[in-house]
């Protein structure tokens, strides 16, 4: 019996060393993990041409480090981190809207130690809870084969686009699925007032062949000829232009409505080295040369980075109140 004795508690010793009873250890919560550990969890809603860059960009400088690159859409991405707050397993939010990381600032690290004097004002966060990470903005993008074989002249206001001669050749992303459909929205909201704006949406709905789903749906539209003209992303037109499609891209008076995405850290995960050195390289040299290579538009004060065929000197819309409080009042009364 003893010899029994002996060897049943010194199972249990086991198995309590090793962890082992009830799977406790392969359950131990990531987000333990001490200041000392070597991986870095990032959550990205960027496009995958662009966390492929990130992931290359961080490798090559930390190869000492296990970096993980996870795509969330951004909806699902402020939605994980609104959910676990400070407790989530994600140590640096990347590319994620201004409107969602205004909501998350409550779990976001004080970054009031990085310089943002480089960065364009209207892109800061005034408490310094993010920085920039890109500018996304919009224009009026046009296939110059579909309007010379219709025989039409190209517009030149939004109010030109209500001409009947317009009927089904324009194509809009809709502000309930897309946020270049909003940003479109909110622009014309600020510059010709509330009212105004969703009875301007109301009249153009009349000539758009369709409210797509997605951001790239109108420039898709217009590659297809479905379309003559279309409300798309700058940074994508010019994209197309230089492979060859038959595209003009203009601005109306008004400006290029824009919003912008943000890198930001998770409070207290600074205190781990990994994740500081990452973030710092990150949110600067690295973000930098994506906004070199893929889009563009103005994020810092000093510097200006253009590729081919996009528009220079860009003049921007007024976007001010662009919350995302304001934005869920906005898009409950769109009804297109």
């Amino acid at each position: 019996m003893k010899k029994v004795l002996v060897m049943v508690m010194a199972a249990v010793f086991c198995l309590a060393a090793l962890g082992c009873g009830g799977g406790k250890a392969d359950k131990k919560p990531a987000e333990n993990k001490d200041a000392g550990s070597k991986k870095v969890v990032i959550f990205s809603s960027a496009e995958e041409y662009k966390n492929e860059f990130y992931k290359t960009k961080l490798k090559e400088k930390f190869p000492q480090y296990d970096i993980v690159i996870e795509y969330l859409s951004t909806g699902k991405h402020a939605a994980k981190l609104k959910a676990e707050g400070e407790k989530t397993l994600c140590d640096i939010s990347l590319d994620l809207e201004q409107g969602y990381a205004q909501q998350l600032k409550p779990i976001f690290a004080d970054l009031s130690s990085y310089d943002t004097s480089r960065y364009m004002e209207d892109l800061l966060s005034k408490d310094k809870k993010y920085l920039p990470e890109c500018r996304v903005g919009g224009a009026i993008i046009l296939n110059t084969e579909v309007l010379k074989a219709k025989g039409l002249k190209a517009p030149q206001s939004y109010e030109d686009l209500l001409k009947p001669e317009y009927k089904g050749l324009i194509s809009m992303p809709s502000p309930k699925a897309s946020g270049t459909g909003y940003i479109f929205l909110k622009a014309l909201v600020n510059s010709m007032g509330e009212d105004k704006a969703f009875a301007y949406f109301d009249q153009l709905s009349k000539n758009v062949l369709q409210f797509t789903s997605s951001g790239s749906g109108p420039v898709n539209a217009l590659i297809n000829k479905e379309v003559a003209i279309g409300l798309g992303m700058t940074a994508q037109g010019a994209l197309k232009k230089t492979e060859g499609a038959p595209f003009e891209i203009v601005f109306f008076k008004e400006g290029s409505p824009y919003t912008f995405y943000t890198v930001a850290l998770i409070k207290g995960k600074e205190k781990n080295k990994a994740v500081k050195e990452v973030f710092d390289y990150l949110s600067g040299p690295v973000i930098e040369g994506q906004v070199q290579k893929y889009y563009p538009e103005k994020l810092y004060k000093d510097k200006d980075y253009t590729i081919k065929n996009m528009p220079e000197k860009i003049k921007y819309a007024d976007m001010k109140n662009n919350t995302i409080e304001e934005k869920e009042r906005l898009l409950a009364k769109w009804n297109h």
